[in-house]
């Protein structure tokens, strides 16, 4: 009866990786349990940027360190439709989020659209401080030669 409930959980845990949006894991080092790990992940309404996001896993700590990266391009069409649904407030909308811990630290993805260079800024950082900084870091998606553009181009903010 044991092995089968072992057999159960590595199934549901291969099934649960398989699943996972992860792209790359880079190990620290031989004597770490600290990984690098890249994911994509696909902005929920501008569908036509992909993010890679990239942070450290610390395997047996209870929080990850707050070190992260962004890089987010053009992977398919960005429609007038989706630009005209994002949020356009100075703020901005949290797109992406991701626990760090298990005292409230999150690793957080936020889109604002910057309308005087119709361009799409994302902003990843980390809820707690740490080291003295809220860590963070940014990629741009210009809209040029979008379909959105002309509509970025006519709604541009005066």
């Amino acid at each position: 009866m044991k092995n089968s409930h072992f057999f159960i959980l590595l199934s549901t845990l291969f099934f649960v990786n398989a699943c996972s949006d992860d792209v790359g894991k880079v190990s620290l080092g031989l004597f770490t349990t600290k990984d690098v790990i890249i994911v994509a992940q696909q902005d929920p309404i501008v569908k036509g940027v992909t993010c890679h996001i990239s942070h450290i896993e610390a395997n047996l700590d209870f929080s990850d360190p707050s070190d992260m990266s962004i890089a987010c391009r053009q992977t398919g069409p960005i429609t007038t439709e989706q630009v005209a649904e994002i949020d356009k407030s100075k703020n901005g909308e949290i797109v992406f989020k991701k626990s760090k811990s298990i005292l409230f630290k999150s690793l957080k993805v936020r889109r604002i659209y910057d309308a005087e260079h119709k361009s799409l800024i994302y902003l990843s950082y980390s809820t707690k401080e740490s080291s003295g900084s809220h860590h963070h870091s940014l990629s741009t998606v210009p809209l040029y030669n979008t379909e959105a553009w002309q509509w970025a181009n006519a709604n541009q903010v005066q």
